[in-house]
């Protein structure tokens, strides 16, 4: 794999958007769900949606944030690898690609945590994150909604 230079074709808040692709892992290992279904990314607050059988308790919300933070608090490296399709899809689960997608996919790796196909801008360590929290939730038709925000660091 070979790192290339690129410019993110998202203008998403870096820590914000970084700490979502921490939670859609923390997700799909908790529950087993597929990676958020629609996300807002904002400064100030930003929210996703789930797809779950049903909504999880507040011990499961609450080991959600924990787990996000613990992460967060490994100061883990962020970087951008791209890799042919074909490798990509060895790597990261690549279901949200526009159909008739070809040639080489641009990666993001959050230490050995999460990897996941991405044109957004991230932050380069975990440790430019800040405290994840979150701030409300809702469940309606087998989807679970959360919206949350980053303390400054």
């Amino acid at each position: 794999m070979q790192e290339q230079e690129f410019q993110p074709r998202k203008d998403y808040y870096e820590p914000m958007h970084t700490a979502e692709h921490i939670l859609n892992q923390t997700m799909v290992r908790m529950f087993g769900c597929p990676r958020s279904k629609n996300t807002h990314i904002e400064r100030k607050k930003s929210k996703c949606d789930y797809l779950l059988e049903q909504a999880p308790t507040e011990e499961q919300i609450l080991e959600i944030e924990n787990k996000v933070n613990e992460v967060i608090s490994q100061n883990l490296p962020v970087t951008i690898e791209t890799v042919s399709l074909d490798e990509a899809k060895n790597l990261a689960d690549l279901s949200k690609l526009p159909e008739g997608t070809e040639g080489t996919i641009r990666l993001v790796k959050i230490g050995d945590y999460d990897v996941c196909a991405c044109i957004g801008a991230h932050v380069n360590n975990t440790s430019e994150i800040g405290r994840f929290k979150i701030l409300t939730h809702n469940f309606e038709n087998g989807v679970w909604r959360m919206r949350y925000k980053l303390d400054s660091l």
